[in-house]
């Protein structure tokens, strides 16, 4: 029978390790100490991690610290580890040292292990994978690099299509005139376009802060190593990392003028987390929006009519549900709870070091990947086409007391609110009510009233006056 565990040592003596485990002792006491969750870092994480090990490995051998030998094993290893061949081989719980060290030496042990089989040169995982590094700069520098390049290559591409859906469609709805709302009581028309457009610029002040918050993310504390001195790590090591890294990635990386605080400290990735939690904000006012608009179709609003993709219920024949909506604005709330955690775990910078990084990169990664995905899904399959119910929406508009504001300056607010009251009462259109209480001419009201016109803004009828 073959064994199932093979003897490995490390400070603290003698361990079994699964046979087949690319992993090593410091590694497995790890993950039979740390058994709290199923939650575990997401390949986008351990793909940073690997780039990061790698570009330390050209800039230790460029310094004469490691070998060309040496570096190329380690940059051979890492490079597998990027393609996706060994996550597995990652199976440590999320919820585990503050500093990250336990992830930080899974990687060390892993790229030991493939660089070894690999090349047959010597590596040890402190020596030579984590040399001129500590898991305290290390950790925090892969957090940066995971969210930037998640943020670059997923959230701000679907970011953008979003708004190009969204503007697609208002394009089309520019003559499309509807019942505004505030505090979802019939307010003065608007058309659909403007509705839309409102959402598409929305977005692009997120994306803003998106693009200004990658400023800061791509200063990196890598070179700070234990406290933020850069002990153990040669003075040119940080910006030697930094241009390995950028060519790596090709994203522009340089070092942080305060190596102390990117370890200290994670305001960096919570001013981050709040601008995520922004565009979940405006997704689920977008949600509401569609779901508000597309309620009925007898009994609510029925302005659209989303594209039907499920049946909506096991007991009801025919119900068909807003489901894109509906799960987008449930990412919402999770990047509302991730947000909430990740602003606690920001606040334990205590003294040298913030220990919550694991959490906090979890929950940073997890909010780019929803947040990416929902864009997309909302674009595609409930904005781009969604169909309009004219009928239903010119019924509501002729019947809108509230374009009686159109008429203030002509008779002041109080006659309009009469009128509105009337109108309302009698559930006549406010044409025909402010007809016969008024001394204006049917001609003159129906320029007053045009809601087209009335989406316009200035002062109604003020050109058919001159």
């Amino acid at each position: 029978m073959t064994k199932q565990t093979r003897t490995e040592t490390d400070s603290m003596g003698k361990i079994e390790v699964p046979a087949h485990a690319l992993w090593r002792a410091q590694t497995e006491r790890a993950r039979q100490n740390f058994q709290l969750s199923q939650l575990r870092f997401p390949t986008s994480f351990i793909s940073a991690l690997a780039s990061i090990k790698a570009s330390a490995a050209q800039a230790n051998q460029q310094l004469g610290i490691l070998t060309r030998e040496q570096a190329d094993a380690i940059v051979r290893a890492a490079g597998a580890v990027i393609d996706g061949d060994h996550f597995q081989e990652f199976p440590l719980d999320i919820f585990q040292t503050g500093s990250g060290t336990s992830t930080n030496m899974n990687m060390n042990e892993v790229l030991t292990s493939l660089a070894s089989q690999q090349s047959g040169v010597d590596i040890n995982p402190n020596d030579h994978v984590n040399a001129s590094q500590s898991s305290n700069d290390v950790i925090p520098t892969a957090i940066q690099v995971g969210v930037t390049l998640a943020i670059t290559k997923n959230l701000l591409p679907a970011l953008n299509h979003l708004q190009q859906i969204i503007g697609n469609k208002a394009e089309t709805l520019t003559g499309t005139v509807k019942t505004g709302r505030t505090h979802l009581m019939d307010a003065m028309p608007i058309t659909m376009a403007q509705e839309l457009q409102a959402w598409q610029h929305q977005l692009a002040h997120c994306q803003q802060a998106l693009e200004h918050q990658l400023e800061q993310l791509s200063q990196l504390p890598q070179g700070g190593t234990a406290v933020g001195t850069g002990i153990n790590a040669p003075r040119q090591f940080s910006p030697l990392f930094c241009d390995y890294l950028s060519k790596r990635t090709a994203h522009n990386f340089r070092p942080a003028p305060n190596l102390f605080s990117g370890i200290a400290g994670q305001e960096v990735n919570l001013l981050l987390s709040g601008i995520l939690n922004s565009l979940a904000a405006v997704l689920m006012k977008i949600s509401n929006d569609l779901r508000w608009m597309n309620s009925g179709p007898l009994a609510g609003l029925a302005e659209i009519s989303l594209k039907a993709l499920q049946p909506g219920s096991s007991i009801m024949p025919g119900k068909v549900n807003p489901v894109i909506p509906e799960a987008v604005a449930m990412v919402a709330a999770q990047i509302a709870g991730n947000h909430q955690t990740i602003s606690v775990a920001a606040q334990q910078g205590n003294f040298q070091l913030n220990v919550m990084l694991p959490v906090i990169a979890y929950n940073q990664l997890q909010s780019i990947e929803l947040l990416s995905n929902a864009c997309r899904t909302l674009a595609n399959d409930a904005i781009a086409d969604f169909t309009v119910n004219h009928e239903r929406l010119n019924d509501a508009l002729s019947r809108n007391p509230i374009l009686v504001t159109a008429l203030n300056r002509e008779i002041g607010y109080d006659k309009a609110a009469s009128i509105a009251k009337q109108a309302y009462k009698e559930q006549r259109p406010i044409i025909d009510v402010a007809e016969e209480m008024t001394d204006l001419s049917r001609q003159r009201l129906e320029q007053l009233l045009d809601p087209q016109q009335l989406t316009q803004g200035g002062v109604p009828g003020e050109e058919d006056k001159s």
